[in-house]
């Protein structure tokens, strides 16, 4: 009575099969790597190049290869750049944490305790 299927139906998962996927792990270091080269970006401009430089190492360990460093200076508040800094390095937290990166995730933590820091350093300069 029914003539049976002789083709692939259009509705059929070729985009599974035709294009490369990334596992849930490569998503997490892509994430991750973008987070702290952010932060890399932001802790180039404050000139934290003790900093720069460990977080430069993650980046070029999760990307396989060494990160573009910031080229040059916005001219922001530094009580904003260290905002914006502990805000990345709060991401970075999240998602080291998520993927178990245990290398990322102790220097996202010590970067967030630096620039935590700062900031209250720099309202107790604006206080007096």
């Amino acid at each position: 009575m029914y003539e049976p299927i002789r083709s692939k139906s259009v509705h059929s998962s070729a985009c599974e099969t035709d294009f490369p996927h990334r596992s849930r792990e490569e998503e997490l270091d892509i994430q991750l790597a973008g987070h702290l080269a952010a932060l890399l970006a932001t802790t180039d401009e404050l000139g934290l190049d003790a900093q720069a430089r460990r977080i430069a190492e993650q980046v070029a360990r999760l990307r396989g290869a060494p990160p573009v460093r910031h080229a040059g200076l916005s001219g922001a508040d530094p009580a904003a750049l260290h905002r914006r800094a502990l805000a990345l390095a709060g991401r970075a937290l999240v998602v080291a944490a998520s993927r178990a990166d245990t290398a990322a995730a102790i220097l996202a933590a010590q970067c967030m305790d630096a620039h935590t820091a700062a900031l209250r350093d720099t309202q107790l300069v604006g206080a007096s």
